[in-house]
């Protein structure tokens, strides 16, 4: 059964898979191998285990990595330094020439078993293909996370264009809306002035019995 799980990593998830990522480095195998184990215990695709390390963990342990690949390095010495001294071990045995009827054949060296078996040769033809494999993928991973890269780059620069022309359009009205209030207001003001120019006040007279009455506009 494939395991998916879609919720997000937690910090705890994150170490449990640097350190086994780390300890697969540091004992010669594969992270492919660690990835796979991480899934396990996370009930993730080992895909997505790998994913995650190329994409957010492993810039964080830069130095962590160096050093597990140097002790992985002197231990690999190490075993290739024994496996030598074993390759050279060799039991050999001196012929007694004391007499010609206590002659003994001479023992022929005998060199210490090789260490190199087709066991040990399938072995490594396997940890070889696992390698390569996780080489590849790794190589996919990091390829598509530069492929989403850049695509977030250009929708990024996409919507940076489109909010420096809205915000000129935003500049463009309200400066057209202040000169818009401007004239209004000019011509509210001119308006109000015509308006007292032509305003005549009335004008009243006496009659003949001593009332003040207006006089019309336009009258003698």
């Amino acid at each position: 059964m494939t395991k998916v799980r879609q919720d997000a990593w937690s910090h705890e998830d994150d170490l449990l898979l640097a350190e086994t990522v780390l300890r697969h480095i540091r004992e010669g195998s594969t992270q492919l191998n660690a990835f796979e184990e991480v899934g396990d215990k996370l009930n993730r695709t080992s895909a997505a285990c790998g994913f995650r390390w190329n994409a957010e963990i492993r810039k964080k342990y830069i130095n962590a990595i160096d050093l597990a690949k140097r002790q992985r390095k002197e231990k690999k010495r190490a075993l290739e330094k024994a496996r030598k001294a074993s390759r050279s071990t060799i039991v050999s045995f001196q012929p007694n020439y004391e007499s010609r009827s206590d002659q003994e054949e001479s023992i022929i060296p005998v060199a210490a078993e090789s260490t190199i078996t087709l066991e040990t040769v399938i072995q490594f033809l396997n940890q070889l293909k696992k390698d390569y494999y996780a080489s590849n993928q790794s190589k996919v991973s990091y390829e598509q996370a530069q492929r989403e890269n850049v695509m977030l780059k250009e929708k990024i620069a996409k919507l940076e264009k489109q909010l420096s022309d809205t915000e000129r359009e935003l500049e463009t009205i309200q400066e057209d809306y202040k000169v818009f209030v401007q004239i209004m207001d000019r011509a509210r003001k001119m308006t109000v002035l015509e308006d007292q120019g032509t305003f005549k006040a009335p004008a009243f007279r006496m009659d003949k019995n001593g009332n003040l009455e207006q006089i019309a506009q336009g009258s003698n």
